[in-house]
C-alpha cells in the first residue's frame, strides 16, 4: 500500500523581508496552525538570503502533521519599480509624476518577473510592467 499523501490544512502568502523574516509577522498568520514558527523563519531566511533587502513573497502550506512547504515567488512589480527609481510612486498618479523608467530598466524588471506572470513573451511582460508603472505615476521612455 503506497504512503498516503499529506493533506494541506492551511495555505497563505506572506510578503516578508528577505533574509530576515520577523517572527511577529509569522506568528500573526501561522500561530493558529501549530507549525514551528522558528523552523519556518529559518527555512525562509535560508532560501532568501541572497535577495536580502527585497520583499520576497512566499506561499506557505501547512499540512495535518504540522509540517510545511515554502514556495518562493518573485518580488512584487511595484517594489521592483520603486527600487529602480530609488523612491516612491506618485501620491496622485496621472497628476503628479514619480519619475521615469527607460526601456532597459523596464526589460530588467520584466525578465525578473517573467516566472510569475501569466505569459512567456517578454514583450507582453514588459507591457504588463509598464502598466503597473503608469498606475504608480511613473513614465516609461524609449
Amino acid at each position: 500500500m503506497p504512503p498516503r499523501a499529506k493533506k494541506p490544512t492551511f495555505r497563505t502568502t506572506l510578503q516578508l523581508a528577505a533574509g530576515d523574516a520577523p517572527v511577529v509577522d509569522l506568528g500573526k498568520t501561522l500561530g493558529q496552525t501549530g507549525v514551528n514558527l522558528i523552523e519556518v523563519k529559518r527555512a525562509y531566511d535560508a532560501a532568501t538570503a541572497a535577495q536580502r533587502g527585497d520583499v520576497v513573497p512566499a506561499v506557505v502550506t501547512v499540512y495535518e502533521d504540522r509540517s510545511f512547504d515554502l514556495r518562493l515567488k518573485t518580488p512584487p512589480t511595484a517594489f521592483l519599480i520603486r527600487k529602480a527609481l530609488g523612491g516612491k510612486g506618485s501620491a496622485r498618479p496621472g497628476h503628479d509624476g514619480a519619475g521615469t523608467l527607460d526601456r532597459a530598466q523596464l526589460r530588467a524588471i520584466a525578465e525578473r518577473k517573467l516566472p510569475d506572470l501569466n505569459t512567456a513573451d517578454l514583450d507582453a511582460a514588459m507591457r504588463t510592467v509598464a502598466g503597473t508603472a503608469r498606475s504608480m505615476g511613473v513614465r516609461v521612455v524609449d
